[in-house]
C-alpha cells in the first residue's frame, strides 16, 4: 500500500513538471515566427547598391607668395564646373582660409575660381564662399571646392562577423552558405562605375533615330540595290596569294 501511494505521488510530480515545462516553452513562442537564417544568401541582398547624396570635392593648393591658378588647377576647377552642370544638386561651396600666411593669395585665387566656375556654366548665386581659420598654422591651408550630387554607393566592405574556416561555432559552415564579405567588392566597384544612378531604377529615354543613313538605305532598297556598305580599304588587309 505504501509503495502504491509513493508511486502515485511520483507520477503526480512528473505530470506537474511536464505541465510546467510545456507552459514555459509555450510562453517563448510569442510571435509564432521562427528565424532560421539572419544573413541573406544572395550577395546583392547582403551588399545592396544604394542611391544617396554624396560629396564631390577637389583641393587647390595656394602658396603665400602667389595668387591665382596654375594651368593644372585651372583645368581642375573647369572640370568641377562641367561636372556640377551635369550632376550637381546644390551650391558649389568654396572653403577659403583667412588669418593665415597665404590668406591674401587665397583671396586672389578665389576671385579667379569664381570666374572659371562662371565661365563653365555655374551661376553666381550657386557659388558660396565659406571662410575658415586653419586649426594647425604649421600646415599650408588650402582652398576646397565641393558640391552635393546623387551617387550610387555600396559597402562598407571588409566585415568578417564570422570565422570562414571550419568551426562548429559557425552555424553557416555546415549549410554551405557564402561568407558575409563575398561579393562586396564587386558591388562597390559596380556602384563606382555607374555614371547615372537613375539607371539602376529606370531606363533612359530613346534618342532620335539617325535618319540620314536610314534614308540612304531605304533609297537603295526601293531601287533593288544592295543596302550594305562597301569598304574598299578592307581589301588592303588581306594576305597575299603569292607563292600559292
Amino acid at each position: 500500500m505504501t509503495n502504491t501511494v509513493a508511486d502515485r505521488r511520483r507520477r503526480l510530480r512528473i505530470a506537474l513538471a511536464l505541465a510546467g515545462l510545456s507552459v514555459t516553452l509555450g510562453a517563448c513562442n510569442t510571435t509564432g515566427e521562427i528565424v532560421t537564417q539572419t544573413v541573406p544568401t544572395d550577395y546583392r541582398q547582403r551588399h545592396p547598391i544604394a542611391v544617396e547624396e554624396a560629396k564631390r570635392s577637389i583641393v587647390v593648393f595656394v602658396g603665400k607668395a602667389r595668387g591665382g591658378l596654375s594651368a593644372s588647377q585651372h583645368s581642375d576647377v573647369a572640370g568641377i564646373a562641367r561636372d556640377w552642370v551635369r550632376e550637381g544638386t546644390g551650391a558649389v561651396v568654396v572653403d577659403v582660409p583667412i588669418d593665415s600666411t597665404n590668406s591674401r593669395a587665397a583671396a586672389a585665387t578665389y576671385q579667379e575660381i569664381r570666374s572659371v566656375l562662371a565661365s563653365g556654366g555655374v551661376p553666381s548665386r550657386a557659388i558660396v564662399q565659406h571662410p575658415y581659420r586653419p586649426e594647425d598654422p604649421a600646415l599650408l591651408p588650402t582652398i576646397r571646392l565641393s558640391y552635393s550630387r546623387i551617387a550610387a554607393v555600396a559597402g562598407p566592405c571588409g566585415l568578417w562577423p564570422e570565422d570562414i574556416g571550419p568551426s562548429i561555432l559557425d552555424p553557416g559552415y555546415n549549410e554551405n552558405r557564402p561568407y558575409f564579405n563575398l561579393g562586396c567588392a564587386t558591388q562597390r566597384n559596380l556602384a563606382a562605375m555607374i555614371d547615372n544612378p537613375a539607371d539602376l531604377e529606370q531606363p533612359r529615354s530613346e534618342t532620335p533615330a539617325y535618319t540620314a543613313r536610314r534614308a540612304i538605305a531605304f533609297d537603295r532598297y526601293r531601287k533593288g540595290a544592295t543596302t550594305t556598305t562597301a569598304y574598299p580599304e578592307a581589301d588592303k588587309a588581306k594576305l597575299s596569294d603569292t607563292g600559292k
